[in-house]
């Protein structure tokens, strides 16, 4: 039955990944002050490089320490972290498995703590849910050298994993970040080339990915995580996706990934706290295990890129039905990664035809918490604690991200 999901896959570029299961991109939250690889980190994907999946992906490696989605994201923007880059890329290849980092810009998506001028394609603010934690400034309109600085911040990053030893590099375009705020009619209200129409809003992601094929070559894998739709009445919706996706197939793209939503509309843990537009689910959508499956046939129909969808994949059965009808080449697997760190070897090998779902028994909040909490276990060399409550993970978190904002404010003090 797990056959498929045993498959090999060859990307474009040439690389093979062993399987079709990929350990997915979650914060990590575990980078020091400096914002450079831990031993903790090393710890964490030497665990997963052991989990069964052929692709591992990390979680957001920024490419500007000004634009942080965390204050212990890993950042690469100059060359002090090479050592400890190239000691977690040994980690995470350590098995066998490709292991690729996640490249992202915040943009405007950054606590005003970090940065109180956030830059973005334009000046428009972040509408999150009021006392959820969230503390955003009003972002500054990018002028086109710095639109262009950008690009090779990315270029730049991805040469730098690449030379530590990482075998990929993943360019995250969705989730509201930088190059999503680019590709949203909400966020994007220029009037010149780098807005307006879908042409215009993703000139930013075509210079960004030609620049990085650019540094790291024809043999090396680039791909990229896109909404499948922002699920925002006037955003970035699924036809304009199935769109997008039909230019990139002229780019040298090696993956898609497809996720959807952002900090204001969080579908990528199956909240919606707006009105979803078109793209709203129907009840036929919902009774899909996957949150994004459903929209994930019609990009796969033009899409010359293999397709991977990551979201509430948790039954060997619903993986099968999507692979078999073609929507999809990958199966993206996050969350029951921290809860199970050894569930795709025990799919691969019919342990199980199931994984765990701990998020099923915790308030929406406390999902992040609680999955933070457990990967700060992971990074100490613990296994995750399965009777951890929601509550107790909501305090324990909020000291940790205190913790770390404190230390990385003070790092900022002490060295301007």
């Amino acid at each position: 039955m797990t056959s498929l999901l045993a498959q090999t896959l060859e990307l474009p570029c040439g690389a093979t990944l062993s399987n079709r299961l990929v350990k997915s991109a979650m914060s990590e939250c575990l980078a020091d002050p400096d914002n450079h690889s831990t031993p903790r980190l090393e710890t964490l994907y030497r665990r997963w490089a052991g989990s069964g999946a052929g692709l591992l992906l990390t979680g957001n490696i920024q490419v500007d320490r000004w634009h942080l989605e965390n204050p212990g994201n890993i950042v690469i923007d100059d060359t002090t972290g090479r050592r400890q880059l190239a000691a977690l890329a040994q980690a995470g290849t350590s098995k066998g498995a490709h292991f690729w980092a996640q490249t992202s810009h915040t943009g405007r998506q950054v606590s005003d703590h970090i940065n109180p001028a956030p830059l973005s394609c334009s000046d428009v603010e972040i509408d999150v849910i009021r006392n959820a934690g969230f503390s955003f400034a009003k972002p500054r309109t990018m002028t086109e050298e710095q639109i262009y600085h950008a690009i090779e911040q990315f270029a730049f990053a991805a040469q730098e994993v690449k030379d530590a030893g990482f075998t990929g590099v993943e360019l995250h375009a969705a989730h509201g970040y930088l190059i999503s705020q680019f590709l949203s009619p909400l966020s994007n209200r220029r009037t010149d080339a780098w807005g307006g129409s879908l042409e215009n809003r993703s000139r930013f992601l075509f210079k960004v990915i030609a620049a990085v094929r650019r540094e790291v070559g024809p043999p090396f894998p680039i791909g990229i995580k896109l909404n499948a739709s922002d699920f925002q009445r006037g955003g970035f919706t699924n036809a304009e996706c199935v769109e997008l996706v039909q230019m990139l197939n002229g780019s040298s793209l090696d993956l898609l990934e497809l996720s959807g939503g952002s900090l204001e509309q969080p579908k990528v843990v199956g909240v919606a706290v707006k009105d979803e537009g078109e793209d709203g689910v129907s009840a036929k959508r919902r009774a899909r295990e996957a949150y994004f499956v459903s929209f994930a046939g019609a990009v796969r129909k033009v899409a010359k890129m293999p397709v991977m969808v990551t979201g509430n994949f948790r039954g060997v059965a619903g993986m099968m039905e999507a692979l078999e009808a073609g929507e999809l080449d990958l199966i993206g697997l996050g969350r029951p990664l921290i809860a199970a760190p050894e569930a795709a070897l025990h799919l691969l090998t019919g342990e199980i035809d199931r994984l765990p779902s701990p998020e099923a028994t915790l308030n929406p909040f406390h999902i992040l918490p609680w999955n933070n909490i457990q990967l700060q276990r992971l990074g100490d060399g613990l296994d995750p604690d399965l009777s951890l409550t929601g509550e107790t993970a909501l305090s324990a978190y909020a000291a940790v991200a205190n913790k770390t904002m404190a230390a990385l404010l003070e790092h900022h003090a002490g060295t301007n």
